[in-house]
């Protein structure tokens, strides 16, 4: 005899209990309950907003900038050193060719017990262009002669304009009209002018220049020109006459002298100069 086979319902098991004669349905949770009866589940997703386009844009963006300019600067190096090629260019140089002081007086006024130095000196500089196929066009030079910082002629040489392979002789007076200096510098200065190896001094130069090399010109730089290594040895001869004193002054450079002239370009970045 076969027994019946029992299969278990799949369905929930529904039990309906009878409440004060009125039968009602109970139907057992599932367990776990279903996305739809979880908290929260008929509310939308929170998608943030993707950033990975914005992010690449930059990145793309700086790349290109950063090989444009790498590319700036090859291109830049490459034009210089074909310029250098072809033209060899050189800086001009200067020489000191004169320099003779025709009056050198300290005085000390009796009122205010200040010092003052009258100078006055004859300038004589060489300067050379080496370059075969570069202009220069100078403005007028500032020409400032000192001894210990302090200045013993002030004067300027003029605009000129420096040919090929061409050597020009600047000439000028220089002079220091009375101008005040501390006891300190009286005193080195007298000592300088007894000593054999004569008045330290040094000459610098300022002015702008432009450059023409072939068909091109630039704009005006900035150069300042030092010479060093100057010695003069001053005499004053003095000569009386019935009626009056004659002072003479006359100077010479030095056996220890020793000229020597840079020329150093000036750049000016916003406040500061270089």
């Amino acid at each position: 005899m076969n027994a019946d086979r029992v299969y278990p319902n799949s369905k929930p098991t529904t039990m309906n209990p009878t409440v004060n004669g009125n039968a009602t349905t109970t139907t057992t949770p599932l367990f776990p309950a279903p996305k739809s009866q979880q908290y929260g589940a008929s509310r939308p997703a929170y998608r943030p907003q993707p950033k990975r386009r914005s992010r690449s844009r930059c990145c793309c963006c700086f790349l290109w900038s950063t090989m444009i300019i790498i590319a700036l600067i090859l291109l830049a190096a490459m034009a210089g050193g074909v310029m250098y090629v072809l033209y060899r260019p050189h800086r001009p140089t200067f020489t000191l060719t004169t320099l003779r002081i025709s009056q050198f007086n300290v005085t000390t006024n009796s009122k205010d017990s200040t010092n003052h130095l009258a100078s006055k000196l004859d300038l004589a500089i060489s300067s050379r262009n080496p370059n075969k196929r570069i202009t220069f066009t100078y403005d007028p030079i500032s020409v400032t002669v000192k001894s210990n910082d302090v200045n013993v002629g002030v004067g300027s040489f003029p605009s000129y304009v420096h040919g090929t392979k061409n050597t020009t002789v600047l000439k000028a007076t220089l002079a220091n009209n009375g101008d005040s200096i501390e006891e300190s510098s009286v005193t080195k200065l007298k000592s300088d002018t007894k000593k054999k190896t004569g008045l330290p001094l040094e000459i610098e130069m300022e002015t702008k220049v432009k450059v023409k090399i072939g068909g091109m010109k630039t704009s005006r730089i900035g150069i300042r020109v030092s010479c060093i290594g100057i010695h003069a040895v001053i005499t004053t001869t003095t000569t009386k006459g019935k009626n009056s004193t004659t002072t003479a002054t006359t100077s010479t450079l030095s056996g220890s002298s020793k000229p020597q002239c840079k020329v150093n370009l000036r750049i000016k970045i916003w406040k500061w100069t270089f």
